[in-house]
């Protein structure tokens, strides 16, 4: 099976990040992989899998214990091995997310917008919710005003929920209605959302990885370690985007957004590894009751339809 250079290098380049964020990949292998292969996972597993990407024995033990402190993961003990998993409260973090990153189409727009306004909340619980709902897409388009078009009710029920807050926040629905209106909004996504930093960022997803798909397509058969290594790179940078965009209508978008062509990157590269992939992560992978069992049947309904082995 082919060793692909372009892809070692991807790896490389990964290793030379300082700080390197051991917990966000840590979120994304879970979030990715190890959530649709029953959930668990042996921590020796975590280690092997993680050391080509610069994740040492040492830091991988120490974000497991973090992410365990933030009740993202839970553990339990067999003999002498721990197992772990997401956490609730991780698994429905991490589902939120998954409905964006793997979604086939982005949704079409009605004009709708939900405003939430944080009006007896005191200072802390405010920050909290505010920091919640920027991960969520909504940003402040006022003073003690937030918003955001086309945004997800169930997420945000969701989240006032488990924050505590239902009954202390109000929520709102407003309806855009002027199309002449339409520059005007542009420019207010521009300021709120940070259109341009965003930009950036897609760009850069694009010029690291479109050599990467290119040279998957001219591989025969990419060693399945490669394939769950580009997989895993390439859902991890785009979910980090994915933390500070926030789905906006295309009518609130420049033209030739460097979003669309991003998810279908995404999309193109999972489609090329995902295989492979799975084949290391059975292969290789380790639970309480032996060997990762197979993915689950709505693994294969992520972005629009992967097709069964």
């Amino acid at each position: 099976m082919a060793q692909l250079k372009i892809i070692s290098d991807l790896l490389d380049d990964f290793r030379q990040r300082r700080p390197i964020r051991g917990r966000s990949l840590i979120i994304t292998v879970f979030g990715d992989a190890i959530s649709q292969h029953g959930g668990s996972l042996w921590l020796g597993s975590l280690i092997h899998a993680l050391a080509p990407f610069g994740l040492s024995d040492r830091l991988v033990r120490t974000s497991v214990y973090r992410l365990l402190q933030e009740d993202w993961l839970t553990s339990r003990q067999v003999g002498r091995r721990s197992y772990y998993s997401l956490s609730e409260t991780g698994s429905r973090q991490y589902q939120r997310a998954a409905r964006r990153i793997y979604a086939a189409a982005r949704p079409r727009w009605d004009g709708q917008w939900i405003v939430v306004m944080p009006s007896f909340l005191v200072d802390e619980e405010r920050e909290q919710l505010r920091r919640q709902l920027r991960w969520e897409g909504y940003a402040a388009l006022a003073s003690g005003v937030l918003g955001h078009p086309g945004g997800d009710r169930r997420a945000l029920d969701e989240t006032l929920q488990e924050l505590g807050a239902s009954d202390k926040v109000v929520v709102m629905n407003a309806h855009t209605e002027d199309a002449a209106s339409q520059v005007a909004l542009q420019e207010l996504a521009r300021d709120c959302w940070q259109i341009d930093e965003l930009e950036a960022r897609y760009n850069a997803f694009l010029a690291t990885f479109r050599p990467v798909l290119a040279a998957l397509k001219r591989a025969r058969t990419p060693a399945p370690e490669q394939c769950f290594q580009v997989r895993t790179l390439a859902i991890h940078e785009y979910r980090r985007i994915l933390l500070k965009d926030t789905d906006l209508p295309d009518e609130l978008l420049p033209g030739n957004w460097a979003g669309k062509a991003a998810r279908n990157l995404a999309a193109n590269l999972y489609r090329a590894t995902y295989a492979g992939a799975e084949h290391y992560l059975t292969g290789t992978m380790e639970t309480a009751e032996g060997a990762l069992p197979q993915a689950d049947a709505s693994f294969y309904d992520r972005f629009g339809g992967l097709k069964r082995a």
